[in-house]
């Protein structure tokens, strides 16, 4: 396990794993997870460049203020933690929100990217007929007041309902204190819910359904080298997905994992390692 460190960012302690050295491997995680996630995945790229995976505010061991929480607010974060680190040619392992933040960054900074994998990921907006039947009534309760607040800070429903749903394996009763322990005060469970009323779906909400539009078109146009990491029948990124993505993304790998849903670092935690080292290696300079 990697040792806990901290940087203060805009009074914000912003905790983070490290591992490794040489050029910067970023690994951003999502919702409802922390750098936690990336734990088997990390050593498998240390040996190749150094590998940090933050903690986004509000999650894992970093600071829980009393902010919205919104996209803008994660970005503002993510982006003063990349400067005061000085990374430099990063390459981006990306999953769940990571990815939305990782390719804003990616769009906004494309002479400090060198590459993209990603997994589990944003790649288009979406629209509510196209969820899945159980996801569209998951994320419509969400969005409702009062609901949603019942939901997450009574219900913890991310980590008690939606996270043993979409992972294949039984996490262990250590592995689920390590996603709760952030989370066991209601108070601090806003995060969750601010990025589930964020994901723009049905074009709200309206900024960052334009944010979504910029992203997407960017993995159109980008000539970076990318690798898409899936598993069947997956959630986010099922096979029409991933069939959309090899007909519209140039410079880009696929590599299928094995059965899975959204935590596919849960359930294949060191294929996925191997995957991303294979790439890295044979890929980037």
């Amino acid at each position: 396990m990697h040792d806990i460190q901290h940087l203060t960012i805009h009074g914000l302690r912003m905790a983070y794993r490290e591992e490794g050295r040489g050029a910067p491997i970023l690994f951003l995680h999502g919702n409802p997870t922390h750098s936690f996630l990336w734990r088997h995945v990390m050593p498998h790229l240390s040996a190749y460049g150094r590998c940090i995976a933050p903690d986004l505010p509000g999650t894992g061991h970093s600071d829980k203020p009393f902010i919205p929480y919104r996209f803008h607010d994660h970005y503002f974060y993510l982006e003063a933690f990349i400067n005061k680190m000085g990374l430099e040619h990063i390459t981006l392992v990306l999953h769940d929100w990571g990815s939305a933040l990782g390719f804003h960054y990616a769009r906004e900074n494309p002479h400090n990217i060198v590459g993209m994998a990603f997994m589990e990921a944003f790649i288009r907006p979406w629209d509510w007929q196209q969820l899945p039947p159980l996801y569209r009534l998951v994320f419509r309760f969400l969005r409702m007041p009062l609901l949603g607040e019942i939901m997450i800070y009574g219900f913890n429903a991310f980590l008690n309902m939606v996270m043993p749903l979409l992972t294949l394996r039984n996490l262990s009763r250590d592995e689920k204190k390590s996603y709760k322990a952030p989370f066991r005060k209601p108070r601090h469970r806003k995060p969750m819910l601010a990025w589930a009323r964020d994901i723009p779906i049905g074009g709200r909400p309206a900024d960052i359904q334009r944010i979504f539009e910029d992203i997407s078109q960017f993995l159109l146009e980008t000539t970076l080298p990318k690798l898409l990491i899936y598993a069947r029948p997956g959630a986010m990124v099922d096979e029409e997905v991933v069939n959309w993505c090899r007909r519209n993304m140039s410079n880009l790998e696929t590599r299928y994992i094995g059965k899975g849903k959204h935590f596919i670092q849960e359930d294949h935690p060191h294929q996925t390692g191997k995957v991303l080292a294979s790439w890295y290696h044979q890929t980037l300079p």
